[in-house]
C-alpha cells in the first residue's frame, strides 16, 4: 500500500457481524488510523432494509467499542443498478446469477473503495477470508487459510489496483480463531450468528423475492424431456437450476434432472443422469487478476460455483475474453450464469461467466 504522512489511514467495511468486527479490531491493534464504514444498500421504503437498523447499530457499537470513527455510506442507487437488477434479469434469461461477486466488484470494492480513497485512506479492509501476496510489484489473490470459509471465489474479479489498496485481516485465521479474538476484545458482536449469503433475500427465499420483483419470471410452463414430450408443469423458470432432481413434481421410471432452462419457450428440459454430464463449457467475460491475457492453452483448477470441489481443467483461450474449459472429470451441474473461477493451487488466476456447456463445441 502507498504510504502517507502520519499513521496510514484505513477504512474497514462493517456489516454488523463478527467477521468485519474482528477485522477492525486487528487493524486497531496496529499503528493505523481506522475508520468504520457501513454501506446502506436499501431502506425500508424500498422493501427490506439492507442492512437492518439492528445491523447498523451493531456496526456503530463496534466502532464505539474500538474508539474509531463511524460513517454510513448511501449505496442504494449502485446496489439497485448493479446487483438487484442484474439478479432479476439473469433469472429472467434462464441463467443462475451470483450477486455477491457482482456486489464485490461494483459496490464494495468499487463505490466503497472510491469513498475510502476520497477520505485520504491508503486502502480498504474487509472481513473476507482471503489473502493477498505481492511478488515483484504484482499482487496475487490467494485462498483463505481456512478452507471451510475461503471466500476467494467471490473476489476473483478484483484488479491489480484494487488489490493494491486492500487488506484482508482474517485471511490467515479460522472461524474458531475469529470467535476467540472477538471474545478476547469483548466485542459486542462476539456471539452474533452467521449472516445469510445473499443479503437482500429474506430468509434466503429468492423465489418469493422474484415473485415480488418480476412476476413474469415465475410464470408456470411445461417440463419436457429431450424428445419434446410434456411430463409436467414447472412453477417458474427461476425456481430451477441445472442438475436439479428434487422438486420437479414429475414421475418417471428413472430419476430425471434439469438439463436446460429455455426462457424463449418458458420450458424446462429434463433428462437422465447420463444425459446430464458435460466435460467442457464455454466462459465469457474472462478476467485475469494479473491483468495479463493468456493466449496459449494452460492447465489449472476450476471451481464452477462457490464451495464446489475444485477440479483439474485445460483452459483454451479464445478471442473476445472467452475460453473453452475442458474438464478432466465429467461435471453434472455446469450452470449458465455462474462464475467459473480458475486457480493455480492456492492462487486465484481469474475467472469468467459460464455461457453454455456441451460435449463438443466449435
Amino acid at each position: 500500500m502507498r504510504g502517507s504522512k502520519g499513521p496510514p489511514k484505513v477504512v474497514v467495511a462493517l456489516s454488523g457481524g463478527v467477521d468485519s468486527a474482528v477485522a477492525a479490531a486487528r487493524l486497531t491493534e496496529q499503528d493505523l488510523d481506522v475508520i468504520g464504514m457501513t454501506l446502506q444498500l436499501q431502506t425500508r421504503e424500498e422493501g427490506e432494509a439492507i442492512p437492518s437498523p439492528e445491523a447498523i447499530e451493531r456496526a456503530r457499537s463496534v466502532s464505539r467499542h474500538l474508539r474509531m470513527p463511524f460513517r454510513l455510506l448511501n449505496a442504494q442507487a449502485p446496489f439497485k443498478r448493479e446487483v438487484i437488477d442484474y439478479f432479476v434479469s439473469e433469472y429472467a434469461a434462464g441463467r443462475t446469477p451470483n450477486p455477491c461477486v457482482r456486489c464485490n466488484r461494483f459496490v464494495r470494492f468499487g463505490l466503497l473503495m472510491e469513498r475510502a480513497m476520497a477520505l485520504g485512506a491508503d486502502g480498504l479492509a474487509t472481513g473476507h477470508y482471503a489473502r493477498i501476496r505481492e511478488i515483484d510489484g504484482e499482487y496475487q489473490l490467494l485462498r483463505g487459510k481456512d478452507a471451510r470459509k475461503d471466500q476467494s471465489y467471490f473476489l476473483h474479479r478484483l484488479t491489480q489496483e484494487q488489490l493494491g489498496h486492500t487488506r484482508f485481516p482474517l485471511g490467515r485465521l479460522s472461524k474458531e480463531e475469529v470467535r476467540r479474538i472477538a471474545s478476547q476484545h469483548e466485542l459486542p458482536v462476539a456471539k452474533q450468528a452467521e449472516s445469510q449469503d445473499v443479503c437482500f433475500l429474506v430468509e434466503g427465499d429468492y423465489r418469493e423475492f422474484l415473485r415480488r420483483q418480476a412476476p413474469d419470471v415465475m410464470e408456470t410452463g411445461p417440463i419436457r424431456d429431450t424428445s419434446g414430450r410434456v411430463l409436467g408443469e414447472h412453477q417458474g423458470l427461476a425456481g430451477y437450476t441445472i442438475g436439479q432432481r428434487k422438486g420437479l413434481g414429475i414421475s418417471a421410471s428413472e430419476p430425471l434432472y434439469v438439463l436446460s432452462i429455455e426462457p424463449d419457450q418458458n420450458t424446462i428440459i429434463v433428462g437422465t443422469a447420463d444425459q446430464l454430464g458435460r466435460d467442457r463449457c464455454l466462459i465469457h467475460n474472462l478476467h485475469y487478476i494479473s491483468g495479463r491475457i493468456r493466449r496459449e492453452p494452460y492447465r489449472a483448477e476450476a471451481q464452477i460455483r462457490y464451495q464446489a470441489r475444485p477440479t483439474a481443467v485445460t483452459v483454451r483461450p479464445r478471442p473476445n475474453e472467452r475460453a473453452e474449459i475442458h474438464f478432466d472429470e465429467t461435471q453434472r451441474d455446469i450452470t449458465p450464469g455462474q462464475f467459473l473461477v480458475l486457480y493455480d493451487d492456492e492462487v486465484v488466476l481469474g475467472g469468467g461467466i459460464i455461457c453454455k456447456s456441451q460435449n463438443s463445441m466449435l
